[in-house]
């Protein structure tokens, strides 16, 4: 797997795989419409990839996800505002895969924050067994930071 910067042209592809991967939040805890904010949409999307912030997680030419991340060299951190992967790939290693590329492709970085909702079971499993460790909880989310040695 490796990611790369989202192409205009995927963005449609990118928020179908969007709508895919959250709508299965309810299978994990959360609420029929429990899903991020801007998730079903194409504008929120390529709003972030005209920003440099939506990068699309590829096996071969095959999209299988895509991240939106915000990066800060002045402060070596990055905050990972999302990962989705295609639901058809849930539960095969490709979120681990996408965390794996999203840390090594910032070699500056000296911490890594991201945050998620506090009735998502699997994301917070998933999160810890990453090594991110709770910094916080507040207003229904679990904040995380990963610091790299």
């Amino acid at each position: 797997m490796y990611i790369v910067t989202a192409e205009e042209n995927q963005i449609k592809t990118i928020v179908d795989i969007s709508v895919r991967a959250f709508e299965t939040d309810v299978n994990v805890g959360g609420a029929k419409g429990d899903c991020p904010p801007g998730y079903d949409s194409v504008e929120w999307h390529k709003q972030m990839a005209q920003e440099g912030h939506l990068y699309q997680a590829m096996i071969g030419k095959d999209i299988v996800g895509a991240a939106v991340i915000f990066s800060d060299e002045t402060k070596n951190s990055v905050y990972i505002g999302r990962i989705f992967i295609d639901s058809v790939y849930h539960r095969k290693g490709y979120g681990i895969r996408l965390m794996e590329c999203i840390e090594k492709n910032y070699p500056f970085a000296a911490e890594f924050d991201l945050d998620t909702p506090s009735w998502n079971v699997r994301t917070n499993a998933f999160y810890e067994k990453l090594g991110y460790q709770i910094i916080k909880e507040e207003d229904g989310f679990v904040f995380y930071r990963k610091t790299r040695k």
